[in-house]
């Protein structure tokens, strides 16, 4: 088995909101800031080969971005598929693309627009939570800002290419799909493990360096208290197996030992 971090661009986030309870007073010194207020996040996505199968874990901003979208957040050119080319892949080659949930920043790539829009990985088999489906589809009050995806999950839906699960998913031999809610009400995380190796790709439980310390949570966090119960599963399952952590926004560091 091996994975590849495989960069999708970056977005500007607002500092307060993408630190939640951590005070700027705490934070602004040791992270760059513009005049706005916001904060630059990678988008470090996972490509993952492992069984002779190709595994792509969320797919970015995409390019099908409006013109409001990209001033509020800074959205930078969308660079996945020139990014997986550079590794000797194409967007045929993906077998299977798994989400974290279904942000703009995680989902957006679903769908790329090219002549025309099509599903940006055609021969993939899209794994997603069945809760984080349903709240994308028909979002309530609470979650109505950050899904607007009606677009790509309706040709994705069309597609019939994607698998609904509930809950802890073997998806191949050594990698398991861990539910954990909290961030959003499907989000889940994905644990990696090998005869040398043993890593975690939290996606937004643990997006940086910053979110560590169980304390921090994100303003963008559905549940507080389920995004510090998943972050003590995570941190313990890594400090055990003195295991990584992959960090999926941190514009610094993409993995960090525990």
């Amino acid at each position: 088995m091996k994975y590849t971090y495989l960069n999708a661009g970056s977005f500007w986030s607002d500092g307060g909101a993408a630190l939640g309870v951590l005070p700027k007073a705490l934070w602004h010194k040791e992270i760059f800031h513009d005049e706005q207020n916001r904060i630059e996040m990678s988008l470090n996505l996972l490509l993952i080969n492992s069984s002779g199968k190709n595994i792509l874990i969320d797919t970015g901003i995409g390019n099908r971005v409006s013109d409001k979208i990209r001033k509020i957040f800074k959205v930078s050119d969308f660079c996945l598929l020139r990014n997986l080319e550079k590794l000797g892949f194409t967007r045929y080659d993906i077998d299977y693309v798994v989400f974290t949930h279904l942000h703009f920043d995680h989902a957006g790539g679903i769908v790329t627009r090219f002549e025309k829009d099509e599903l940006t990985f055609p021969n993939a088999l899209h794994v997603i939570q069945k809760k984080e489906w349903e709240i994308a589809k028909s979002p309530d009050a609470l979650n109505k800002a950050a899904y607007n995806f009606n677009h790509h999950l309706k040709l994705l839906e069309e597609s019939g290419k994607f698998k609904l699960i509930s809950g802890d998913y073997q998806l191949l031999p050594g990698i398991e799909l861990k539910f954990a809610g909290g961030h959003s009400n499907g989000s889940q995380y994905v644990k990696i493990t090998d005869k040398n190796e043993f890593a975690i790709y939290s996606g937004d439980i643990i997006p940086s360096i910053f979110h560590v310390k169980l304390h921090v949570t994100s303003a963008y966090d559905v549940c507080r208290k389920d995004v510090v119960k998943a972050k003590e599963e995570i941190l313990s399952q890594l400090k055990l197996s003195k295991g990584k952590l992959l960090l999926n926004h941190d514009i610094s560091n993409t993995e960090i030992s525990l």
